[in-house]
């Protein structure tokens, strides 16, 4: 009796996008990154390719951050005050592949700094890291709005991850992207449709489908994740399955999530050691999301970080290796 071969072949694959330039494309970056390139489901390497590894970057505000718990305080409180310490020790210490640089401060409810406040951290971090850079704005559209130009052109050539392109401000972003040199975050709200729309109307402006990363929205272990992962799992079904304004790498802004919910912030031993329970429920999650597709994770606590690369590794293998 003959076995027969039920593996399955997909029709397309993911876009590949790199992060980060090095002197020989113009910039500055001392190491790029990159993500995608799929050709089956996530770590489904008996039926097809998974030529990258999903990358961890580490979280890194323009301003110290208040409202974070002790747990995941303690490792940076040297470094807070200043987003360029706080990169290199991200780096040298952590060993983080990529920074993600939030721009809280732009929030008219943390300080409604101005936009040169902005450009200004953004040069901070390049000047002392050589690692690819996030920059995510502080999710206050108007204000963000305002920054991104001076943002944007004091990475000018360092091929920047930008975030966030949406429905309302695709404009502006995908002309910002454009001149500039930086990819973008293609943000919905854990709605398929709205999120394929934002990539056509990225694309409709000019923008490459193949510079976009596919942001859907986070929820926090126990919080939504399920429903996250609903639309994960589709979009990256809809992208192998040949819909190329759904075949790009997906982000998830794992650690602002997971440090939200009391589960992983409450102080109380009830629950478990919280210098341990915090940090395994932020892994937790991301192991979830690497399961539904996610190519980019961002996270902020070390040890999450250590446990999430293991947990990748031990499942990602280069072909041939």
């Amino acid at each position: 009796m003959e076995i027969p071969d039920i593996r399955k072949k997909w029709p397309a694959r993911i876009y590949t996008v790199t992060i980060g330039a090095g002197k020989e494309s113009g910039g500055t970056r001392t190491s790029t990154v990159t993500i995608g390139g799929e050709t089956t489901l996530p770590f489904y390497l008996f039926e097809g390719e998974m030529p990258h590894p999903p990358v961890v970057a580490m979280e890194v505000w323009d301003i110290p951050p208040e409202d974070w718990p002790d747990t995941v305080r303690k490792p940076f409180e040297d470094v807070m005050s200043d987003p360029g310490p706080w990169a290199k020790k991200c780096v040298e210490t952590y060993g983080a592949q990529v920074i993600c640089l939030r721009l809280k401060g732009l929030d008219p409810l943390l300080g409604d700094r101005p936009p040169d406040h902005a450009a200004r951290a953004v040069r901070r971090v390049l000047e002392s890291v050589g690692v690819p850079l996030i920059i995510w704005g502080s999710g206050k559209e108007d204000k963000d709005n305002e920054a991104f130009p001076a943002v944007a052109e004091a990475a000018k050539g360092e091929n920047c991850l930008l975030g966030t392109c949406t429905q309302t401000n695709y404009k502006t972003m995908t002309a910002l992207a454009t001149a500039y040199g930086h990819k973008l975050i293609a943000e919905s709200p854990v709605d398929i449709n709205i999120a394929k729309q934002v990539n056509i109307l990225a694309h409709d402006s000019g923008f490459p489908l193949e510079n976009l990363v596919i942001f859907p929205s986070t929820g926090a272990l126990g919080y939504g994740i399920e429903y996250v992962y609903s639309i994960m799992e589709r979009t990256r079904l809809a992208g192998l399955g040949g819909d190329r304004a759904m075949a790009m790498p997906m982000v998830c802004d794992v650690g602002a999530q997971s440090w939200g919910v009391k589960e992983a912030k409450a102080p109380s031993a009830e629950w478990g050691d919280p210098q341990l329970r915090g940090p395994l429920w932020e892994a937790t999650a991301a192991y979830t999301y690497l399961m539904a597709g996610a190519d980019l994770l961002i996270l902020r606590h070390p040890h999450a970080v250590r446990a999430v690369e293991a947990f990748a590794s031990q499942l990602w293998r280069k072909e041939g290796a």
